[in-house]
């Protein structure tokens, strides 16, 4: 473990981190310098999957391909770096699309190799997890997380640093694919997420009585009846009900986000921390901040969460949650993971 005054020196030499991220369907690449953010770059691909009405592997991966290298060279240009003044090179390595994360992965190894500096992993939930910290340095643990992303959703009880306990999960569906997937099916757009919510920004969240799915375990989520119930209620809909798109829009945002909430109110209360944070792209919704930032305030508890722009998958992440992994020496070099959320 490294002592508190390694990691002084460590701060105080103003280390500068380079970040890739290449999970999903954004080409991002950040630098950090101590507590500077230097660049955060962002390349979407949202325009290339929108015809497929969902993110398909084999094009991402080939599109992070094509990206990755102009990128990397544009984000030192913006941040008046060398590629000699990177200290530290990091990725992601998982949990993700495995085309995808190969490509972030040889190449920021390459680049780490190429100048003969420290190559370190980072696990991508680790990354949403971190990421308050980007703009908030008073985070501290003990504290409770939602991570909701496309692919998972997890409640994490972190007690410290590198000492993370995953205290529920999705048994089904994350509830980014119950956005993602009912939007397909009723042609709202893709992602699912940001469309659903602007469509249901002028609905009324109480005007359809959608299920908020319970599980055996109580801090686990189910998805897929949801989901199910939504789309049975939209195939036996009567021509005459005055139920608008947008009231829809809204009574299903609304399930999700209760559902959401109802576990993870539940864990915080037993666990008794008196912090919360959250984390992952389904956290950039404003009917879910709202609401958990409404509950933090009854219940005076510290909140910490990323701007919409964070939340979503980004390299400034990576990079922190690295920097973090030098407090706690939760290093990993070499470990290639690489795990798929297809597997």
């Amino acid at each position: 473990m490294l002592t508190y005054f390694t990691w002084r020196k460590f701060m105080l030499d103003d280390k500068i981190i380079l970040g890739f991220e290449t999970s999903c369907d954004e080409t991002a690449i950040a630098i950090l310098k101590g507590d500077e953010l230097l660049v955060n770059t962002i390349s979407s691909q949202v325009d290339i999957h929108e015809k497929f009405g969902g993110v398909v592997p084999e094009v991402a991966s080939r599109a992070h391909a094509e990206m990755i290298r102009n990128i990397f060279h544009s984000s030192l240009n913006n941040a008046n770096l060398q590629i000699s003044d990177i200290d530290i090179v990091s990725t992601t390595d998982g949990p993700g699309l495995v085309g995808s994360l190969v490509v972030g992965y040889n190449f920021a190894k390459s680049v780490a190799w190429s100048i003969n500096k420290p190559f370190l992993t980072v696990d991508h939930m680790v990354g949403h997890l971190a990421a308050p910290l980007i703009e908030n340095k008073t985070m501290k643990p003990p504290f409770v997380t939602l991570l909701v992303s496309g692919g998972h959703t997890q409640i994490v009880l972190v007690e410290e640093w590198g000492n993370y306990q995953l205290l529920g999960t999705t048994i089904d569906d994350a509830a980014g694919e119950a956005f993602d997937k009912l939007s397909r099916f009723c042609g709202f757009g893709f992602p699912g997420g940001p469309a659903i919510q602007k469509i249901g920004e002028k609905g009324d969240p109480t005007k359809i009585d959608l299920p908020r799915p319970k599980t055996k375990h109580e801090y686990n989520y189910s998805f897929s009846g949801l989901k199910t119930a939504a789309t049975n209620f939209l195939n036996s809909i009567d021509p005459e009900d005055k139920v608008t798109k947008a009231d829809f829009a809204a009574s299903y945002q609304e399930a999700i986000v209760d559902s959401l909430l109802s576990n993870f109110v539940k864990a915080v209360k037993d666990t008794g921390v008196k912090s919360i944070s959250g984390g992952g792209g389904v956290m950039a919704n404003s009917r879910l901040r709202e609401k958990m930032n409404v509950f933090a305030e009854n219940k005076d508890l510290n909140i910490y969460l990323p701007t919409p722009k964070l939340s979503t998958d980004n390299a400034a992440m990576i990079c922190v949650a690295a920097q973090n992994n030098l407090i706690t020496n939760e290093l990993n070099t070499d470990d290639v993971r690489l795990s798929s959320i297809i597997a």
